[in-house]
């Protein structure tokens, strides 16, 4: 599903025009970005969960050239999904 057809789906079932929903996804999407910029977890029960992660710097090797490189240390965002979103993914 691609940002469009989700902001479709949120319109129809909210009962919402395409602009207002776009929007709201718009809105949401910024406020987890930010919230795990400033380094805080977003729980939403039910759903799931949104925090970040550490990743230390290690090295690899570029597997075209074979060359050794660094990799630098970064900060990656994570997901778990809340018990019930992974029963109803489940469910047949």
């Amino acid at each position: 599903m691609t940002k469009a057809e989700l902001i479709t789906a949120v319109a129809e079932k909210a009962g919402l025009k395409k602009v207002e929903a776009e929007k709201a996804v718009s809105a949401f999407i910024a406020t987890v970005t930010a919230a795990l910029k400033k380094g805080d977890k977003l729980s939403l029960v039910g759903f799931g969960t949104f925090s970040t992660n550490k990743r230390a710097a290690r090295k690899g090797q570029n597997p075209q050239t074979g060359k050794k490189i660094t990799i630098p240390a970064a900060t990656v965002p994570k997901f778990k999904p809340g018990k019930t979103l992974k029963e109803a993914v489940n469910k047949k």
